[in-house]
């Protein structure tokens, strides 16, 4: 179990490592939004999925703040990416804000 724990602690801080990478790298905002949004989600993810594994199956522990962080996570990041893709949108073109 603990090298479960490791292997996902490992591939989610990588996940969320290369949506940083992929946020200082790219040149455009619209091509900027996209990694952080998709592989540093999905890193979070596997790195409260381990720290679930870790709390409630090793050591035996209510887990319950964990999941809260992933669903707060889960539900945060695609709402600000379809509230900013639209707002960059209107801007870029010139559109008045309604």
């Amino acid at each position: 179990m603990t090298y479960l724990v490791g292997v996902l602690v490992l591939v989610g801080a990588l996940l969320a490592f290369g949506g940083a990478l992929g946020l200082v790298r790219l040149t455009t905002f619209y091509e900027r939004v996209h990694p952080p949004t998709m592989a540093t989600t999905l890193g979070v993810a596997l790195v409260v999925a381990a720290s679930i594994l870790h709390f409630g199956l090793l050591e035996s522990r209510l887990a319950l703040h964990h999941v809260l962080i992933s669903v707060f996570v889960a539900l945060t990041t695609p709402i600000t990416y379809l509230v900013l893709m639209p707002a960059a949108l209107r801007r870029h073109r010139g559109d008045p804000a309604p």
